[in-house]
């Protein structure tokens, strides 16, 4: 047991020291910023559609329910 203590003190050690660990934090962390980009992105684009289909179907409602639509009471 205390060799293997021993061993895992070594290795988190060696991690410390090492900057191949730091690069995968820096990557890690690269990664968590574009992945929060991308998520205020599409909600901004996901508005945006939101918005443009709403403006198309007032567009139509007011089409179909205004002037020119002609029913069998005229």
């Amino acid at each position: 047991m205390n060799d293997l203590t021993l061993k895992l003190y070594f290795w988190m050690r060696t991690l410390t020291f090492c900057e191949e660990a730091q690069d995968i934090v820096e990557y890690a962390l690269l990664l968590m910023l574009i992945a929060c980009s991308v998520t205020m992105g599409m909600k901004t684009l996901a508005l945006g559609i939101d918005h443009a289909y709403n403006s198309l179907a007032l567009s139509v409602q007011h089409y179909i329910g205004g002037s020119h639509h002609r029913g069998f009471d005229d």
